[in-house]
């Protein structure tokens, strides 16, 4: 594949972006993975021989020797990332640090941000979303309080506030001490009645400062300047299923999934968008889910994903075309699909259901569907049929050997 790519999952997320990304980054000469929505909740799992890493902030072409930039639009968490650093050095990366750029502009996941986020799901007992836990939600929430003047008792996004928030810390903040400590004492003091008092802000401006020693900090047009250098592949995080404007609330994640952060990123410059999909459906944790079936999940075991503390069990069922065209319209179309897990068997799909999916309320409707399921002998010629779309990128396995780049037709 020539040009910019963005790879887009069109699912629940775990669809298998990773190792797509990974693929696309060994095939052909990539200048940078760029990350362009999401924070240290992703989880990609990618497998090289007998090498095998998930990967959270870095971006999947790591393996391949591809650096990564971190846009404005990433929730940036210091600590998971250092030790995701030291996981890939034990992998054979070199000084993977030296890989990795940051936009200034990126917000900063703290671990008062974490708490909070725990501490909101485990008040909601069994009617949970699903949160991974990550602190993603509470800093993209935190973030919208000072440009919309919120005071105490306000409800913003359904959630009281508590306290006087301030501005929210971003990573350009950390190459300035004082302006960083001014801005995490705000935010323990907004957070205190929630989740106490045990955060040391000095502690974290200290931790602050050496994260930004150690990492390249951006600002401007980096993602231009890259793009102009060489071909970009923009790694999506989550799937469109969970988009916060597109997906099924609350079991929802607070981000953009669909296409549009890389696009605005590029400005006029063209991209492939790549939607991923497996052969059959999955889902981590609460929320409708119309094709699920028991069967499926004990019939194909899952190597790198369990059962989550705050995120929930792990589901699966038949592959569900009335979602993929769902998320497909949601990314305002696409150009290609890459499918993972062509190697599962006895495979069904579902082309419609006993009503048609609404504008409104859809997580209600999608709670009490029935499925049409047909069976689907071969699931590349059946979404290349049916969804009017060529595949790309197929998947037989979790290694790169298993991933095939296919050549695009000419029109």
């Amino acid at each position: 594949m020539d040009g910019h790519t963005i790879v887009v999952g069109l699912g629940f997320g775990d669809e298998g972006k990773g190792a797509v990304v990974d693929a696309l980054c060994h095939d052909h000469p990539v200048t940078t993975v760029v990350r362009f929505n999401g924070g240290a909740q992703a989880a990609h799992n990618v497998v090289v021989d007998d090498r095998h890493h998930t990967f959270s902030q870095f971006g999947s072409g790591t393996l391949a020797g591809v650096p990564t930039h971190l846009s404005r639009h990433v929730l940036v968490e210091p600590i998971a990332l250092a030790g995701e650093a030291r996981a890939l050095e034990a992998l054979g990366v070199t000084d993977p640090l030296r890989l990795l750029s940051i936009d200034a502009d990126a917000l900063l996941t703290t671990p008062i941000h974490v708490a909070a986020n725990r501490a909101r799901e485990d008040a909601r007992g069994p009617a949970r979303h699903g949160s991974c836990g990550k602190g993603i939600g509470e800093t993209t929430w935190y973030s919208l309080l000072t440009d919309r003047h919120a005071e105490p008792g306000d409800v913003v996004e359904h959630q009281e506030v508590i306290g006087v928030p301030g501005p929210a810390p971003t990573v350009g903040d950390c190459d300035h001490p004082a302006v960083l400590r001014r801005k995490l004492d705000a935010l323990a003091r907004f957070y205190e009645p929630l989740v106490g008092d045990r955060y040391r802000v000095d502690d974290l401006v200290s931790l602050y400062r050496d994260f930004a020693a150690a990492v390249r900090t951006t600002t401007g047009d980096e993602v231009g300047r890259l793009a102009d250098r060489g071909p970009l592949v923009f790694e999506g995080a989550q799937g469109v299923l969970l988009d916060q404007h597109h997906g099924f609330h609350p079991h929802t994640t607070w981000s953009t999934v669909t296409p549009d952060n890389a696009k605005a990123l590029l400005g006029h410059r063209h991209a492939t968008v790549l939607g991923v999909t497996r052969t059959y459906q999955t889902r981590h944790g609460a929320g409708p889910f119309p094709t699920e079936d028991h069967d499926v999940l004990t019939r194909f075991p899952e190597r790198h994903n369990d059962t989550g503390h705050y995120q929930g069990s792990w589901r699966a069922g038949h592959l569900d075309a009335v979602l993929l065209r769902h998320a497909v319209t949601a990314c305002g179309g696409i150009d290609a699909l890459a499918v993972t897990h062509l190697d599962a068997d006895r495979l069904k799909v579902a082309t419609a259901y006993d009503a048609p999916l609404p504008t409104t309320d859809l997580t209600a409707v999608l709670t009490d569907r029935t499925p049409t399921l047909v069976d689907l002998p071969d699931p590349v010629a059946w979404l290349e049929e049916h969804l009017g779309l060529p595949v790309l990128v197929t998947g037989a396995g979790p290694d790169r050997a298993h991933y095939t780049v296919r050549t695009p037709a000419r029109r």
